[in-house]
């Protein structure tokens, strides 16, 4: 059987639970997740919204919400919705590190960095905000605490474009042409889309 066909049927199940009890919290979120998936984000968010209706205290579907949120650019209802989640699930590592990348967003690198530190205590293999935390140290001054962090990501995963972008900034602001270019190129290689103005600063120093 295809995953169309079983995706097919799983959504049919969800559908016939969701006749039967039209409370079922858990089945609004596990559709709502479906419709994501299919890039149907209004119908998500209708489904995403009824789940919290019927099961208040489910973190993941305020943290899918979040994301919805910023999918359109409205980076406080995306921050709202992860700081709910964080206080229905506190040890949950996913929502602080929404809210450390929001925060971020917003300029409040001191509050990013609690909340990304926060994140990593309870998961400390969660990439995408070890890789977010690099970023807050180097809007902070701290090279080498991006440098560092960035490089763990890279120990985990050789192939997160973001860390290597993370690292092409910090040896740009150490005046290390040589290595910038380097984790400049492996950022593109990785589908990273490497700012322009960073890879015009760059060319000059290339051999």
């Amino acid at each position: 059987m295809t995953e169309a066909n079983n995706l097919e049927d799983y959504v049919r199940d969800l559908k016939k639970r969701l006749s039967e009890n039209p409370e079922d919290g858990v089945a609004h979120y596990n559709l709502g997740c479906v419709l994501i998936g299919e890039a149907k984000y209004e119908q998500a968010e209708e489904e995403l919204k009824k789940a919290i209706q019927y099961t208040p205290d489910l973190a993941e579907a305020y943290v899918q919400l979040g994301g919805l949120a910023l999918n359109r650019g409205d980076l406080m209802t995306c921050l709202s919705y992860n700081q709910k989640a964080s206080e229905f699930r506190p040890r949950f590592a996913v929502p602080h590190g929404n809210i450390g990348f929001v925060q971020l967003q917003l300029g409040k690198t001191d509050e990013a960095v609690k909340a990304l530190r926060r994140a990593l205590s309870f998961d400390p293999k969660f990439l995408q905000a070890r890789s977010t935390l690099g970023s807050a140290y180097l809007m902070q001054g701290d090279v080498q605490g991006c440098i560092d962090e960035c490089r763990k990501v890279i120990e985990q995963e050789p192939t997160f474009g973001p860390a290597y972008n993370n690292l092409c900034l910090a040896y740009l602001e150490k005046g290390e042409f040589e290595e910038a270019i380097r984790n400049c190129d492996l950022a593109q290689k990785y589908g990273f889309e490497v700012a322009e103005e960073v890879l015009q600063e760059l060319e000059p120093h290339r051999k």
